[in-house]
């Protein structure tokens, strides 16, 4: 059942949650326009283009990226100020249970992450399909691809190598097709480039020879071109990393198996991306329960030694984040290990920081 005392501990909690949030926000645009405010100029960008294609877009991607740490400010904030107006010391000794108050808490911080869960996997990846397409069109460059000695699958038995791969002339050098049945080498094509036709969606392979293998015989057929229908598709390497915050869940679990079934091996930024969508709302618990547990005490510094405390918190755990994600993306740290170990040694904090507490 929930009290009067809950109602209001809830109020408080999402109120002070929504203005953090509006305040950072605010301060984050301000600063974000600020900083392409010269590549607008430069680019004669329609400021309506600018207000809905870009910011309009921006601000909830921003909010629900963040939406863990706005819950751990809302909750030092709030929890300290009643701290110092001696209300938790009323509470506590009215008969009601340190992990009764926290009650609320968690109802509210459980709002707050199902919210976030659903936005993340089904809402915000719409909005952010139209942010990204206005960043490609004005403010990044032109996309390169540097990959080298590029190997896929484009379908079960059939291989595809090519040395390099030119994403504006559509050309794919030191072009090679493989066949394989049963693990053995049917047919082998080498050729020193194939570039895709977008009128009759066909590879057209130049300078190739072919390589025939049945049983013990091999026959080889040479030609200056000719045309194949293969799985796969410039726009398979014309895509930055970010394509897969547009990717709903499920969209996104399709992306990453496809990957794999063409053989791409650095696929760990798409399941540091499917990970941190479930981690990221598990985190709102764990922060809620740090912050109740730092703000709860009535110390002599007040709200501002909550808020320093919070802060520095804050910013320790965005920085075992990136470090767990980047050795993950840069060595070979599992990537579910990358997203959650942050999350359970920031769990270890908070429930030595609860055991603290004055009941």
């Amino acid at each position: 059942m929930i009290t009067r005392l809950d109602w209001y501990i809830i109020k408080k909690f999402l109120g002070t949650f929504v203005f953090a949030i509006v305040l950072i926000i605010a301060i984050a645009v301000i600063f974000d326009f600020t900083e392409r405010m010269g590549d607008f100029i430069d680019k004669d960008v329609p400021l309506s283009e600018i207000i809905f294609d870009y910011y309009l877009n921006f601000i909830p991607y921003f909010a629900n990226l963040f939406s863990y740490l706005f819950t751990f400010i809302a909750v030092i904030f709030f929890t300290s100020k009643m701290a110092n107006h001696s209300e938790i010391t009323a509470i506590l000794s009215s008969g009601i249970s340190f992990a009764r108050f926290a009650r609320p808490y968690f109802i509210s911080a459980g709002l707050i992450a199902i919210v976030s869960f659903a936005l993340g996997m089904w809402v915000i990846p719409y909005s952010n399909k139209e942010r990204l397409e206005f960043s490609e069109k004005y403010l990044k460059r032109p996309y390169r691809n540097y990959e080298k000695n590029i190997h896929r699958q484009v379908e079960p038995g059939l291989y595809v190598y090519m040395e390099s791969y030119n994403v504006n002339s559509k050309i794919a050098y030191k072009f090679s097709l493989e066949r394989f049945e049963g693990g053995v080498l049917k047919s082998k094509l080498l050729s020193d480039f194939a570039k895709f036709n977008e009128e009759t969606n066909k590879w057209e392979i130049t300078n190739y020879y072919i390589r025939d293998i049945d049983s013990l015989k091999e026959s080889i057929t040479k030609g200056t071109r000719i045309d194949t229908i293969i799985n796969i598709h410039p726009s398979d390497f014309n895509y930055r990393n970010t394509i897969v915050e547009s990717m709903t869940g499920g969209e996104l679990n399709a992306f990453i198996e496809s990957q794999r079934m063409h053989g791409v091996t650095q696929i760990e930024t798409y399941l540091l991306e499917k990970y941190r969508r479930i981690s990221d709302p598990f985190s709102t618990f764990i922060l809620t329960l740090i912050g109740l547990s730092i703000a709860s005490r009535r110390v002599k510094g007040g709200s501002g030694m909550h808020i320093g405390v919070g802060i520095a918190l804050s910013f320790s755990y965005i920085l075992f984040m990136r470090i767990s994600s980047q050795f993950s993306v840069k060595g070979n740290f599992d990537p579910l290990l990358a997203t959650w170990i942050p999350n359970l040694l920031f769990l270890l904090i908070g429930i030595y920081t609860y055991r603290q507490v004055p009941k």
